[in-house]
């Protein structure tokens, strides 16, 4: 039987940066992988759907200005779109292929190994591997479960990825539907809304359960959001309750009830379900490696990465964490780090920078007015429309804002931030920095920001809090807000 160091089970994002961070430890190491290194971060996910973003982005883009001067659309076809897609997948697939090899090739000293194949657990160190060369059995010191997710489905609708869809089949269309219904009002069913109305080529309707979408953020991210989805010819079913979706006629036939007892019935070409994901744990046997479960994944022992099991830990979507492919790939690396570095310092959640690819899009860092409302946290909150940003003018994208929320005391340590609008996903790393090392905004106030961007926009934030603005928010009421939240009570500064 093979020993390993570590043995890593799963090749996404948050297992091939485990096995990675073994390498550098020296250690022997073995990464199993059932279908295609890079998972979800690669196919299906982060990288496809980004660039799908992207290349409709651009097409919008192209109308707008076109708008303002003629009646012509720009227009791409379906097989374009695809195969730019195709090649960002391959030029991302072919770097991890390469580098696996070579890595095989090269590293003697670490022996690292890289199997294919379906991995389960015979014992808390054992690990069965079933592959094309059939069935072998291994042995890991330590062991990272590192697994993934899959898209969640209702078990009254029958998914058959040709009319009903998840996330695993919407790339995989033939071409643009004339119609589509997207269940589910988060952040993955409000990109692909976006992304498929910017191609112009598809009446796309959104499904939502509560009274407005992105209910997770505060109220203002959520309206500028929906007003520009609908601006785009969205239809949002708002405080909607989907009774039945169903195939009648080569169509996707849905009923939704309302709160106020009323009933309708609405056929489209495409369905996509966009209702979360549930983490891919069910054939691995943990029971006979004694790990404990949570309703969400596996029970993360000490809610940093190590498991009940001292040697196994789990990493990524299992964890039942946050599911994205950057805190993925820190919990990968910062077990192994545990494992054999010894590292006593925890993973920090406060300070994640996210971006929603929506139009305008949406970055954000540490917590919002909604939860520190819900936490009691006296806050101060600071807010600057992006109409009055240079850069932001000079780009003609006026739409957008920049919130910062502060401890309410003279230190002002910052909570968190919300960023909406062009270039915001470039905005929003400093302030994460910041949260990251505890400190308050002095510092941001006195840096010398490049002129005209987006950023400047923050410094004077930071300098409406201060009170040395340029522009004063008792003057631009409608562009500049500032304000303290104590109890739920919201209190404009300037009255303080």
């Amino acid at each position: 039987m093979e020993k390993y160091d570590l043995v890593v089970l799963g090749g996404g994002p948050a297992g091939y940066a485990a096995a990675m961070r073994g390498i550098d430890y020296g250690k022997r190491v073995c990464l199993i992988e059932k279908e295609r290194i890079g998972g979800s971060g690669l196919y299906n996910g982060a990288l496809s759907s980004k660039t799908l973003w992207e290349i409709s982005k651009r097409v919008n883009d192209v109308n707008e200005t076109l708008g303002t001067k003629t009646d012509r659309r720009f227009k791409l076809s379906w097989e374009q779109v695809k195969k730019t897609l195709d090649d960002a997948i391959f030029e991302r697939k072919f770097q991890y292929s390469c580098h696996v090899k070579l890595l095989q090739h090269e590293t003697v000293s670490t022996h690292f190994v890289y199997e294919r194949g379906y991995g389960k657990f015979l014992s808390d160190h054992e690990i069965e591997i079933s592959g094309e060369h059939g069935i072998k059995k291994i042995w890991g010191d330590n062991i990272v479960i590192a697994t993934g997710s899959r898209p969640r489905t209702i078990p009254s609708i029958q998914v058959d990825e040709k009319h009903i869809l998840t996330s695993d089949g919407i790339e995989g269309i033939e071409d643009y539907p004339e119609s589509m219904v997207i269940v589910g009002a988060g952040v993955i069913g409000c990109e692909y809304a976006t992304i498929f109305a910017n191609f112009e080529r598809t009446k796309v309707y959104i499904i939502d359960r509560k009274d407005r979408i992105l209910p997770f953020e505060d109220e203002d991210v959520s309206r500028i959001i929906s007003r520009e989805m609908e601006e785009k010819g969205i239809t949002i079913h708002h405080n909607a309750q989907l009774e039945r979706m169903e195939v009648v006629d080569g169509e996707v036939e849905y009923e939704l009830s309302f709160t106020d007892g009323s009933r309708e019935v609405i056929r489209v070409e495409k369905a996509l379900l966009s209702i979360g994901r549930v983490p891919n744990i069910e054939n691995l046997d943990l029971d006979k490696a004694g790990v404990a479960m949570s309703k969400r994944g596996i029970h993360i022992g000490d809610d940093d990465t190590r498991t009940n099991v001292p040697h196994i830990y789990a990493v990524g979507d299992v964890s039942g964490r946050i599911a994205l492919v950057n805190m993925g790939e820190i919990e990968g690396r910062h077990a192994v780090e545990k494992m054999f570095g010894n590292i006593q310092q925890r993973i920090s959640y406060d300070n994640v920078c996210t971006i929603m690819f929506l139009d305008p899009e949406v970055a954000a860092v540490g917590m919002n007015e909604m939860e520190c409302i819900k936490k009691n946290i006296p806050i101060k909150v600071v807010k600057i429309d992006y109409s009055v940003i240079a850069r932001a003018i000079a780009m003609r994208k006026p739409e957008g804002f920049f919130k910062i929320i502060v401890t309410n005391d003279k230190e002002m340590k910052i909570l968190g931030m919300r960023a909406v609008g062009e270039h915001a996903s470039s905005a929003i790393q400093a302030v994460g920095l910041l949260i990251k090392m505890n400190v308050g905004i002095e510092v941001l106030s006195e840096l010398v920001h490049p002129h005209p961007s987006i950023v400047e926009g923050i410094q004077e934030c930071v300098r409406m809090l201060l009170k040395k603005a340029v522009f004063k928010a008792s003057v631009f009421k409608d562009k500049l807000a500032c304000y303290s939240l104590v109890d739920g009570v919201k209190t404009p500064l300037e009255r303080l």
